[in-house]
């Protein structure tokens, strides 16, 4: 199913589910002291005016497009859930793996996968509990997450990847090239942390990110088997977000994998010094800094951020 608003009745379940969040009191799963990410009443309420009234292309979300026909799709036994996957493409050469942020699912790369499947077998997938995967109750860390991924590439008999990450999907990447390098020829990371020092704090009260987890809310009602269990989800992702990451930055002085280190100018989550001091840690690492656009750099400014794709994987 499409990623986003594609009929009356799509549209209406987003209607449905950015109010309801408007409207709540606040969802502090977690006591205050720990929550990162409280999703606040004057959040989404602002998040909702600034749909409107934005100018800049950082200051909105656009809707994903719809994802190309596949060549091979499916859900898979992987470390106890199914997982869903999709490929696209049937180029020879080294696959590319993309990797989504928290709360979305693999068809917010549908404009790059377009591109990149000309040239390119590219593999997504719907990380553990997000999208059409599932899950079986375990608590979600970046190292299960990579274990999964992992299994994945094995299931799919695929030795090496290039790994595009956005976000999670940055973190997952670290984690996979601090345990298993040997699977990765490249690293593409886009808007990871390795420490919580390095979210900005405003985050939890940024419209522009409290649009995004509605818009997640409304996609996960339609993706998922369990439409009605965002809120424990969004929990338990939460917890993972304000956990502290094994090794922080001492772990990346140990990686081999050619990474480029991906800051985006406006990003509402991540410091650039952050990005800027895991650049230089990374043995022969570059940072690449993306203008005029936020965290969801990959929806605002699809065509530049495939070109950065292509200009680091050729």
């Amino acid at each position: 199913m499409p990623a986003r608003v594609r009929n009356v009745r799509t549209a209406a379940a987003c209607f449905e589910h950015r109010t309801r969040y408007a409207t709540l009191p606040a969802l502090d799963i977690y006591p205050r002291e720990t929550s990162m990410f409280r999703i606040s009443t004057a959040l989404l309420a602002a998040a909702l005016a600034t749909s409107a009234l934005a100018e800049d292309r950082w200051m909105s979300i656009p809707e994903a497009p719809e994802m190309p026909a596949s060549d091979n799709v499916g859900v898979v036994p992987i470390n106890g859930i199914q997982m869903y996957f999709a490929e696209y493409g049937v180029a020879s050469g080294t696959p590319v793996l993309m990797i989504h942020g928290g709360l979305a699912h693999g068809d917010i790369w549908a404009a790059q996968v377009a591109d990149l499947m000309q040239d390119y077998r590219v593999i997504v997938a719907d990380t553990r509990g997000h999208g059409r995967s599932e899950n079986d109750g375990s608590a979600y860390s970046y190292d299960l997450l990579a274990q999964d991924y992992l299994a994945l590439l094995d299931e799919l008999q695929i030795d090496k990847v290039h790994l595009i990450g956005w976000s999670d999907g940055a973190n997952i990447g670290y984690a996979i090239s601090s345990t298993a390098p040997e699977r990765l020829a490249s690293h593409f990371a886009h808007a990871g942390n390795v420490t919580l020092d390095g979210i900005d704090p405003s985050v939890e009260t940024n419209p522009i990110f409290g649009a995004y987890v509605g818009m997640m809310a409304s996609d996960y009602a339609e993706m998922s088997n369990s439409p009605d269990g965002f809120d424990a989800f969004l929990g338990g992702v939460v917890e993972m977000w304000s956990t502290e990451k094994p090794g922080g930055v001492d772990a990346l002085t140990s990686i081999t994998v050619p990474t480029l280190v991906v800051q985006s100018e406006h990003d509402e989550a991540i410091l650039m010094e952050h990005s800027e001091l895991i650049a230089t840690t990374i043995p022969g690492a570059s940072l690449l800094v993306l203008e005029d656009v936020s965290h969801f750099a990959n929806l605002q400014a699809p065509e530049d951020y495939t070109a950065a794709i292509r200009a680091f994987l050729e």
